[in-house]
């Protein structure tokens, strides 16, 4: 039905636009959420924040290249732009079935993994769960938690792991599901750079 309904040269670039567009909402998003908790004290590390704001700004450029081809039916920037669109499908495809298939004893080693390369990650951990430590609460270090000075901490690993299955499954399907409007992108763009520009010179090479 979308396909027959958009066929047409007119239909497939703001179809083009309006998901090019949408990614740009997005990467905005991604950014402004990140500074937003790095600028609250919300989330500490730099790297998570960093990570964020990197793939916030890859994205917003991959989206603006995508637009600024949809509008001017640019051959080269609509083939880049399939290609990198493609790759990322690939990739957040595979991630994204990773997040959905991970069984509890491996989510526990990665949880260990992340909390122990981490120590801006375990602050923030330890002070919006309430609690200390990955599996022990060691009374003689430090703690960011309101529970430590009264000594009535648990382990942040049982209270995490409440969290994660949601998290990843979270995860997996917002991926996932964005990962088809990116399959999306690849099929419109291939078929809109072989549509021929009504208002071009017939004679022209497309």
């Amino acid at each position: 039905m979308f396909e027959m309904g958009c066929a047409g040269f007119t239909c497939s670039r703001h179809a083009l636009c309006v998901l090019n567009i949408l990614y740009v909402m997005v990467s905005l998003l991604m950014i402004g959420i990140a500074a937003w908790g790095k600028w609250f004290g919300l989330v500490s590390s730099f790297q998570v924040v960093g990570g964020i704001i990197v793939i916030g700004v890859f994205l917003f450029f991959v989206a603006l290249a995508g637009l600024i081809g949809a509008m001017k039916h640019h051959q080269v920037l609509l083939f880049f732009y399939m290609l990198i669109l493609f790759t990322v499908f690939i990739v957040q495809f595979s991630v994204s079935s990773a997040c959905l298939a991970i069984n509890k004893e491996q989510q526990d080693r990665l949880l260990e993994v992340g909390w122990n390369n981490s120590h801006a990650t375990q602050r923030d951990v330890e002070k919006s769960l309430n609690c200390c430590g990955f599996r022990q609460v060691d009374v003689n270090g430090t703690c960011e938690a309101v529970c430590f000075p009264h000594h009535s901490c648990s382990p942040c690993a049982e209270k995490i792991q409440k969290y994660a299955g949601q998290v990843l499954r979270f995860v997996g399907g917002i991926g996932l599901f964005f990962s088809f409007t990116e399959i999306l992108g690849v099929w419109l763009t291939y078929q809109y750079r072989n549509q021929k520009d009504p208002r071009a010179n017939p004679s022209a090479f497309l």
